[in-house]
């Protein structure tokens, strides 16, 4: 597969695109996670049902592998960057989720710039994957 030829496909068909809505995001919560000083991820998970409200889907995960940092969750979309955040942890945790979602929601490829995340949201990051379909050769992120 000549993968320079599919990263301009991409990116042709991409140019201008109209910025996503909030159907397509999925937040994913990890309900296995557990840890002494954290309530357990089914309690995020039912305070991030309640912040996002229809926004989003939401949804229970079991691990999502970031067990050092327990209070997981995973904001994505089809053809867009996921992000991956940790150390999250009831009401706060879920409110700055849902003002990510929102902003994540309303960009066409997910990235939402480092100012206008929540302060609590800048701090838990653990990933920032790309999306498996877009993928230039020299690794930057679309323009």
């Amino acid at each position: 597969m000549d993968h320079q030829a599919t990263a301009a496909t991409v990116s042709i068909r991409d140019e201008g695109r109209p910025p996503r809505n909030n159907e397509e995001v999925v937040v994913s919560v990890c309900t296995t996670c557990k840890a002494a000083e954290t309530e357990g991820g089914q309690s995020l998970l039912e305070a991030t049902r309640a912040a996002v409200g229809t926004g989003a889907t939401v949804r229970a995960v079991q691990c999502l592998g970031v067990c050092k940092r327990p209070g997981t969750v995973a904001v994505s979309a089809p053809d867009r960057y996921t992000f991956v955040f940790g150390d999250l942890e009831g009401e706060a945790g879920a409110s700055a989720i849902a003002t990510f979602v929102r902003s994540f929601a309303q960009t066409a490829y997910g990235l939402v710039p480092w100012r206008d995340r929540p302060e609590l949201i800048r701090r838990a990051l653990v990933a920032r994957i790309p999306p498996a379909i877009w993928s230039p050769a020299d690794g930057s992120p679309p323009k």
